[in-house]
């Protein structure tokens, strides 16, 4: 902006009858003192100050720069198509294989805007002001009342709408060309055509689609292929900044003009939280009327199986353990395919929580083992603490001990980092937000010294506001023989607390408690309650390393656990059920 060359505009400002102006980027006059910007702009006088270039040349450059100062006309569904396209772009970069874009994603996407009637079908609803036209010839009448078929060309990342149109639109089948009015395409509120109506939307029986919910759509396609990243590692990838999430918008193209309303609805300043987007899982999934996804079985990395082996190497725990775990699954019924394999359609239509089911296993192995009641663990310790001394030689016997002194060393250097880059994290985007089209120049300048500041201080305390960006990786913490610092209990023997009956290894301890004694009613939103002042020391530290593990609350996690135990010990829950019914009656008489 040059307040120098605009010295020769002397025209009052018809907002504030100020005579003091500049000049934006796009050479349009500004007022100063109230920002209004006019539709003005500064003619060149002096030709001759350009070399070899024709006065033609430069009027077909402000041509240009106007057009793409007005931009694309689009929905916000497009808006989500673009987010959805780049997360699948992203988890294909993570190993995904192409399919997931090419056909679940893609299809899943067509079958929501056909639900929500906003493409693939007679009557998209747009607003009742303004007047949409599809144009037929470009799906046949087939189209309208089948079932959204995959597609192999989603290449276009969002649906063309208006009058400008790519080169290469007419040789692929895309998604329905929609033609605005004129009436839409100037919008002082919002960047899209729809921006301000989309925020004010609600209709009975149609999910909304919001930045959680590309998530969802993320996952449910995950889980149709079957493939090995969980919930909770999408949600970790989206925080590393793996998946765009955040700030996503600020990839749109530079046609896609973005503000106003269009920032409430694109614009997230929050971390996804594991169960808000479980829940819209199930809600989505519902909503589409999915069929009944391709079966769990025990060669799938979804199997509490394979996902128990998974946790039991990230949280240092004996290779042994695994076989206690896999009793535990095969007694429960957790890795009977029915059970595992989600089924929208279902009449209680809900999905495992595979992750947090397996590390609920981990913890009953655990409290089978250890009681973990704050007095066994220590004694089988020092138990093991003594033989290992002694037999320096051989197979040494896990000591629960050492296990908690090196876990909480680590798990506390870790979180207190995850803690401080979610401190400094920079939730602003690079490309800038403005609530109108006028307010642009004077939003762009102030980022402009927002920068500038930035970078001065960042020069004086010889530091850079950047962190490094993470590579991607399934295990949050390694663990390997050759480390000397950190010990590793991968190979450590469970012979201590073993003991044989037979030709059978049983546990020494024959005790258990059980961590929920009563659940809630079926009207009450959530299983049980968790206080942590009613359990052991020992229960909480194990709760909390795999709830910090999985980004998840405490009690979520202790749910999970007592619905394991609930099927584990059937025997105990109806004795439980019985005497309450029993002491019910007594009462009444």
């Amino acid at each position: 902006m040059d307040l120098v060359e605009a010295e020769e505009f002397k025209e009052r400002c018809t907002q504030c009858a100020a005579v003091s102006w500049g000049l934006t980027d796009e050479g349009k006059y500004y007022c100063t003192s109230c920002h209004n910007v006019t539709e003005i702009s500064k003619e060149v006088i002096n030709t001759g100050a350009i070399p070899n270039t024709k006065i033609q040349a430069i009027n077909r450059g402000l041509k240009r720069k106007r057009k793409l100062e007005k931009g694309w006309d689009w929905y916000v569904c497009e808006g989500f198509q673009y987010v959805l396209c780049q997360q699948a772009e992203a988890l294909k970069t993570l190993g995904v294989g192409p399919e997931l874009k090419n056909e679940v994603l893609h299809n899943f996407w067509k079958r929501y805007l056909q639900k929500s009637k906003q493409a693939y079908c007679k009557n998209p609803i747009y607003t009742s002001r303004r007047k949409t036209v599809v144009l037929e010839d470009n799906l046949s009448h087939s189209d309208w009342e089948s079932e959204p078929e995959l597609l192999s060309d989603f290449s276009l990342p969002f649906v063309e709408s208006g009058a400008e149109s790519q080169s290469d639109v007419t040789t692929q089948k895309s998604f329905p060309v929609i033609k605005a009015s004129q009436s839409e395409t100037a919008s002082v509120c919002s960047g899209s055509l729809d921006g301000v109506e989309y925020s004010r939307r609600k209709e009975k029986g149609i999910v909304k689609m919001t930045m959680p919910r590309t998530l969802a759509f993320c996952y449910l396609s995950l889980l149709w292929q079957r493939e090995t990243i969980t919930l909770s590692d999408l949600l970790r990838f989206v925080e590393e900044d793996h998946i765009p999430y955040i700030n996503s918008f600020q990839h749109f193209p530079e046609e896609m003009k973005l503000y106003g309303r269009d920032k409430g609805i694109f614009a997230i300043e929050s971390w996804p939280d594991y169960e808000d987007i479980y829940k819209k899982i199930i809600e989505v999934a519902t909503f589409l009327d999915l069929p009944r996804f391709p079966d769990i079985t025990e060669d799938c990395c979804l199997h509490p199986n394979i996902l128990c082996m998974k946790y039991l190497m990230e949280v240092n725990l004996p290779d042994e353990m695994h076989n206690l775990t896999c009793q535990v699954v095969k007694l429960t019924g957790i890795g009977e395919v029915d059970f595992l394999t989600f089924d929208p359609i279902a009449k209680m239509a809900k999905t495992v929580k595979y992750d947090i089911q397996a590390i609920a296993i981990i913890i009953v192995v655990l409290k089978l083992l250890f009681l973990l009641d704050d007095n066994l663990e220590w004694s089988l310790s020092n138990l093991a603490e003594k033989h290992n001394e002694k037999n320096k030689e051989d197979k040494p016997w896990f000591d629960f001990r050492k296990w908690y002194q090196v876990m909480k060393k680590t798990v506390d250097e870790k979180k207190q980092k995850w803690e401080e880059a979610r401190a400094k994290y920079l939730w602003k985007s690079e490309k800038p937000l403005y609530h109108s089209s006028i307010d642009k120049s004077v939003v762009y300048k102030r980022r402009e010294m927002v920068v500038n500041l930035q970078k001065q201080f960042s020069t004086l305390v010889d530091s850079t506001p950047t962190v490094e960006k993470k590579s991607p990786s399934s295990f949050q913490f390694n663990w390997s023989e050759e480390d000397t610092d950190r010990t590793c209990f991968h190979g450590h023997s469970l012979q201590g607390i073993l003991k044989k009956k037979g030709q059978l290894l049983t546990t020494k301890n024959s005790l258990y408690w059980l961590s929920t004694q009563k659940f809630c009613k079926s009207y009450c939103k959530h299983v049980t309650t968790y206080e942590e002042s009613n359990y052991s020391l020992s229960y909480q530290f194990i709760l909390n390393l795999f709830s910090f593990l999985l980004r998840i609350k405490t009690s979520f996690l202790h749910e999970e656990v007592s619905l394991v135990e609930k099927r584990l010990f059937k025997a105990k829950y109806s004795k439980i059920k019985k005497k309450s019914s029993r002491s019910k009656k007594v009462r009444r008489y």
